[in-house]
């Protein structure tokens, strides 16, 4: 019997990378997962992998699953999402808001769609999901929501060195909104049993969008593996809101912290 036996998971952003292997692993768990996402076949992105990937992977493994194409800045799409997991499973027990839309500019040279578009993604869209998904939590007495951040939140130190040319600045505020969102939200559901919470990698995990972006590559030594991060997210979708909600998570911390525990 797995943790997550009988649980409904939606995982957005689950054609690659940290979404893949979180869905991958509440799969392995028990949970009937929803994986969500906009590249369900390959010739859809220049990225690599794909939400047909994702589930035939955990259907390989003997778990459930199954792919909703789901453009994550279109709110209809949103709703389609939720409705799509209920008909298909039931009521959501645990929302992983992982999918993000990501460039790297400095701010001066940030264009007003990218921008928009990076804060419908990552901030908009985790408030809309949680909208849609706590009633159903709230009527069954617990419920899970974990919100995937980025070390990027942190306010940089100064003198910023490499930093400043990075062009971090726009992916940080939405990072630091999502991470505020989590601790007002756990906070607000404390008394429901719903726990809500932020999980970031110790380090950079080397993902298609990380190495897109080269901001790792697939020998860096200082590397954190995916399903790291995926372990992590298990322990933060499982354990009642008394033991752990409002937090701002490391991963490898995190893992280490539970474990001393």
């Amino acid at each position: 019997m797995g943790a997550l036996k009988g649980k409904v998971a939606v995982v957005t952003g689950a054609s690659r990378g940290i979404g893949a292997a979180i869905a991958v692993r509440l799969a392995a768990e028990g949970a009937k997962v929803v994986a969500a996402a906009r590249t369900v076949e390959a010739a859809q992105s220049r990225l690599e992998g794909t939400l047909g990937d994702t589930v035939a992977e955990i259907e390989a493994a003997g778990g459930t699953a199954f792919a909703q194409a789901t453009d994550l800045s279109r709110e209809q799409d949103r709703v389609a999402l939720v409705q799509a997991a209920e008909e298909r499973y039931g009521p959501v027990d645990i929302l992983v808001n992982n999918a993000a839309v990501t460039y790297f500019a400095q701010v001066r040279d940030f264009t007003d769609r990218r921008y928009r578009l990076m804060f419908e993604v990552q901030v908009n869209a985790p408030f809309h999901l949680a909208q849609l998904v706590i009633p159903g939590m709230r009527e069954r007495g617990a419920g899970w929501i974990l919100n995937i951040s980025s070390i990027a939140a942190r306010h940089p130190t100064f003198p910023p060195g490499a930093y400043a040319g990075i062009g971090l600045t726009v992916y940080g505020m939405c990072k630091a909104a999502l991470e505020r969102f989590t601790t007002g939200l756990a906070a607000e559901l404390y008394a429901d049993n719903i726990a809500v919470n932020a999980l970031s990698p110790n380090q950079v995990v080397p993902t298609p969008g990380t190495l897109f972006h080269h901001l790792t590559t697939e020998d860096a030594p200082d590397n954190e593996p995916p399903a790291v991060m995926a372990d992590a997210a298990l322990a933060l979708c499982h354990r009642p809101a008394a033991e752990l909600t409002g937090r701002i998570a490391y991963s490898q911390d995190l893992l280490a912290e539970l474990k001393d525990g």
